[in-house]
C-alpha cells in the first residue's frame, strides 16, 4: 500500500459516500474531512446514519459502498481489510463491546498491539506502557487476569476500550457513542483518554448527548439527516440540538 505524500495533515477524506445494506440506502452522499488533531462529533437521531458512516470507514463488509470514496492519509482505501485498516493506524471502540470468554485482558490487549506493531514488543517495556496507560484511566491491574469483557459493567467495557486505544495509539479514532450508559465518574475517565490521544490523530466520536462535551471539546460537530450532514457547527451547535431537538433541522421552512 503506498501512502499520500505526507505534506498536509489531512487525515481522513469521505466524498460523495453513499452507502447500503440489504438494498436499503443508509448513506446518501456524506461528505467529511478530518485533519490531525481535530476532534469531530455526530449526532443525529436513531436510524440517521452515524454508526454507519463508523463502520464502513473501518471497512466493515456489511455495507455496501455504492459510491464515493474514503481516503485514509491521502489513499483510497477501498481494497482494504478491516486488519489491514487497523494495522495502518485506524481504530473503531464499539457501542456494545464483545465478550469474549477464556481470554484474559492481559494476553488479548498485548496480542492486540503486537498484531499493528511491525517491531516486537518487548515485555518489560509494554508493561510500563500498559501501566502508564491504566494508571491514566484509574483502572486496576486486578482487571489484567479477567476475561475480555466477561462480566463486566457497562463503565468498564468502555473503559477497555479506550485502554486498548491510548495503547494502540491510532492516527484515527472512531469512536461509536463510548460515552452511552456511563455514569458521571466514569464519563470523566474515558474523556480524560479521548483527550490524551487526540492531539495527535483526528477523533470521530458519535454521540446522542451533549454531555461528554463537557469534558471533550470538539472543534467540529455535524448532525446527519436522512443520510447526509444537514449542519455543522462548533460546540453551540450540540448545546442547540440538546435544547431544540432536531425538528429545526428536519423541518427548516417550520423553525
Amino acid at each position: 500500500m503506498v501512502w499520500g505524500n505526507g505534506m498536509s495533515d489531512e487525515i481522513l477524506r469521505v466524498e460523495n459516500l453513499h452507502v447500503s445494506v440489504d438494498d436499503t440506502r443508509i448513506l446518501n452522499g456524506l461528505n467529511l474531512t478530518i485533519n490531525r488533531g481535530e476532534i469531530h462529533v455526530v449526532m443525529g437521531r436513531n436510524g440517521a446514519g452515524k454508526s454507519t458512516l463508523a463502520s464502513v470507514i473501518m471497512g466493515h463488509p456489511a455495507f455496501e459502498v455504492t459510491e464515493g470514496a474514503i481516503f485514509y492519509m491521502g489513499t483510497n482505501i477501498e481494497e482494504m481489510s478491516v486488519f489491514e485498516r487497523a494495522r495502518a493506524g485506524m481504530f473503531l471502540s464499539f457501542q456494545y463491546p464483545a465478550v469474549i470468554p477464556g481470554v484474559q485482558v492481559g494476553t488479548f490487549l498485548k496480542k492486540s498491539v503486537q498484531s499493528v506493531r511491525d517491531e516486537e514488543l518487548k515485555g518489560r517495556a509494554f508493561r510500563k506502557e500498559l501501566n502508564a496507560a491504566m494508571a491514566t484511566l484509574e483502572m486496576q491491574k486486578s482487571v489484567l487476569s479477567r476475561y475480555v469483557n466477561d462480566g463486566f459493567s457497562g463503565g468498564e467495557k468502555k473503559r477497555l476500550e479506550i485502554l486498548q486505544m491510548l495503547l494502540l495509539k491510532p492516527t484515527l479514532a472512531l469512536l461509536d457513542e463510548t460515552d452511552s450508559g456511563l455514569d458521571i465518574d466514569a464519563l470523566r475517565i474515558v474523556a480524560k483518554g479521548i483527550n490524551s490521544v487526540a492531539p495527535e490523530a483526528g477523533c470521530l466520536i458519535i454521540t446522542h448527548y451533549q454531555r461528554l462535551l463537557d469534558h471533550v471539546e470538539p472543534h467540529f460537530v455535524h448532525v446527519i439527516i436522512d443520510g447526509v450532514i444537514a449542519e455543522s457547527g462548533g460546540p453551540e451547535l450540540a448545546l442547540k440540538l440538546e435544547k431544540q431537538g432536531y425538528e429545526w433541522l428536519e423541518n427548516p421552512a417550520e423553525a
